[in-house]
């Protein structure tokens, strides 16, 4: 091996994950930049309703459409410190207006007297071709649903990959802006120029994907959102993710010395099941990442080991997320005390629908296109399955969609007389009336890879991309079987001594979105549960439990070397998060439901859960 060559393997590349979406907490880019431990600072910003925000900003201000906290917060607080630090910094903050980010990060800049080489990734907007494809045979459909393309996109972005964040950072560039990638592609560039990966290289892209993957979500990865969320320290400073990565793909994740939080194969584990989708096959721009055989171990005090991702080509399209106005859409809130709160709620809220339904008629609106009832407090969520409560403080939330404004104008009308007309104990109106909005919608389709072309350019001046050393595959097949099998000695189920337990006893879980689908990861606690698991928590079982909330298919895939499952529930979301008018529009809590679904166990077993749980 060359001298180059082993100090390149033996060489660690620090990257901190400074935000997890807009709106991210403040303190993430400051705590990374003065812990001393990285070299990269990066950031991810945006989701298709984050598009959709910065594209009615950039037609009201055609200099605004990009997340404007990356300059004015983030950057203004650190700059100095990254460029006396040599930190290099990747953002996707360029939103829909990646030059007019660049430009005011400029601005800032020279305004502290700091030179600075900033470069601009674009071509993810892929508006123009718009009319083209409406023409094409055969047509763009809806992935989830199969729907045409609607006649009038707000936005129409392509998830770009790695390459061009590659390019800027070997072209010098000190910060990379960047318009829509996909989340992990910041983390995965950094790597590429790090080490020289190149596209070939399926193993290696997979495994920074998956570096890229742990810390996109920012404080997901150090202690957020954990299943035993009461064992996490210190939450007002809990520590913003760090990966310490190696060229031959492992990592170690970690987090700021001395912050809160903490990092345990658990919370990693639970973060790498987050969104994935078929874990033997996640779909990336650069790559089909396999992580069913990934490991997570811990090495040390706050520092968990994580190598085995596997990679394969990836396809030969982009993933493009469409945004589309149908309609109108709102929600109203009021507060209910006393006896009987949740009864006098629900009765509050039909007597609402009820009497605007009539109002629409006379005014000849037509009726609403759909409305959502729900009491919070009530454990509306968990359906069939809610626990009965006497609870005497509940809130009503009424959400409703309409094709006109003027419709749903009335009914925002209609919340406030509540308050003087019904339940007694109602309160809670004095936010004011609710706002009626546009109700915006996701569209994603697949789109050629030819079709797109990436641009870089730094200072105004284009940084030629190079060629591809290999051609993109039609499909890739999954790798491995959906669900593994396993023998199991003595079914759990009817053990003689088996008790009933909540699944949280046995296991950990992580829900979230894509699109109208939901995602519930769930690791067992000990290896000697992962058979129970296997047998008990069965795809029939889970679209049980969930049939209230869930209407598509269920899909168990299994996790082998991190002893999990993944849940894939498909048309779970009320249509999903832009769309949808439920209170949890992301899914974010139906991994918890989840964990109440009862399990039966042995007391042996139920043993080893308590171990697993003390050592996680």
């Amino acid at each position: 091996m060359s001298a180059d060559r082993s100090e390149q393997w033996e060489r660690i590349v620090r990257i901190g994950g400074a935000s997890g979406f807009w709106g991210d907490s403040s303190v993430g880019a400051p705590q990374l930049v003065a812990s001393g431990q990285i070299d990269y600072l990066v950031f991810d910003y945006l989701a298709e309703l984050t598009m959709s925000i910065l594209a009615g900003a950039r037609l009201k201000k055609p200099e605004l459409g990009y997340a404007t906290d990356f300059v004015s917060v983030a950057m203004k607080a650190v700059l100095n410190d990254v460029v006396r630090q040599g930190i290099r910094v990747v953002s996707n903050a360029g939103g829909v207006n990646p030059q007019g980010c660049a430009d005011a990060l400029a601005a800032l800049a020279a305004e502290q007297g700091v030179a600075l080489k900033i470069a601009v990734a674009s071509g993810d907007d892929v508006s123009p071709l718009l009319p083209q494809l409406r023409q094409q045979h055969p047509p763009v459909r809806e992935l989830q649903s199969g729907a045409p393309l609607p006649g009038r996109v707000l936005t129409a972005n392509a998830y770009l990959g790695a390459r061009p964040i590659q390019a800027a950072l070997d072209a010098g560039a000190q910060v990379v802006i960047t318009g829509r990638c996909v989340d992990s592609a910041v983390t995965l560039g950094v790597l590429m120029h790090a080490f020289g990966w190149q596209p070939g290289d399926h193993d290696l892209l997979a495994a920074g994907s998956l570096a890229g993957h742990i810390i996109e979500c920012g404080c997901q990865a150090t202690g957020g959102l954990h299943t035993d969320w009461d064992t996490v320290p210190d939450w007002p400073n809990i520590g913003y993710p760090i990966v310490e990565c190696h060229a031959d793909g492992s990592f170690v994740v970690t987090k700021p010395t001395g912050t809160g939080g903490k990092v345990t194969p658990a919370v990693v584990g639970e973060q790498m099941l987050y969104e994935i989708g078929d874990p033997s096959a996640y779909l990336l721009p650069d790559v089909v990442a396999d992580f069913t055989q990934v490991r997570i171990e811990q090495a040390g005090e706050h520092r968990v080991h994580v190598h085995g991702a596997r990679g394969r080509a990836p396809t030969a399209s982009y993933k493009v997320c469409a945004t589309y106005v149908e309609g109108y859409k709102c929600a109203a809130q009021l507060t209910i005390v006393g006896f009987d709160a949740v009864a006098k709620a629900r009765r509050t809220g039909e007597a609402i629908l009820v009497r605007t339904s009539t109002l629409f008629t006379q005014h000849g609106f037509g009726p609403y296109s759909a409305t959502q009832l729900e009491v919070l407090g009530a454990e509306s969520c968990y359906g069939p399955h809610a626990q009965a409560t006497q609870t005497r403080e509940a809130v009503l939330r009424v959400a409703v969609t309409h094709a006109r404004k003027e419709a749903l104008e009335l009914f925002a009308r209609e919340v406030a007389p509540a308050g003087t007309s019904w339940a007694p104990g109602t309160t809670g109106a004095g936010g004011g009336r609710s706002s009626v909005s546009p109700s915006i919608r996701q569209y994603a389709f697949l789109l050629d890879k030819s079709k797109v072309e990436a641009r870089v350019t730094i200072d105004g001046q284009r940084i030629e991309l190079p060629p591809d050393a290999e051609s993109a595959v039609a499909a890739s097949a999954p790798s491995s079987p959906k669900n593994a099998t396993g023998a199991v000695d003595v079914p759990e189920a009817f053990a003689a001594d088996a008790i009933e337990v909540p699944l949280i006893r046995l296991a950990w879980a992580r829900s979230g979105d894509k699109g109208d689908t939901s995602n519930i990861g769930v690791i067992a606690r000990h290896p000697a549960l992962l058979p129970l698991l296997r047998e008990q928590l069965t795809e029939a079982r889970v679209a049980e439990w969930l049939a209230h909330l869930v209407k598509g298919p269920v899909t168990r895939y299994e996790v082998p070397g991190i002893r999990a499952f993944n849940f894939v529930c498909e048309q779970a979301l009320g249509g999903g998060g832009m769309a949808s008018l439920r209170n949890d529009p992301l899914g974010k809590g139906m991994g918890q439901i989840l964990l109440a679904m009862p399990m039966r166990v042995s007391p042996s077993l139920l043993d080893l859960a308590a171990l697993g749980t003390e050592n996680a």
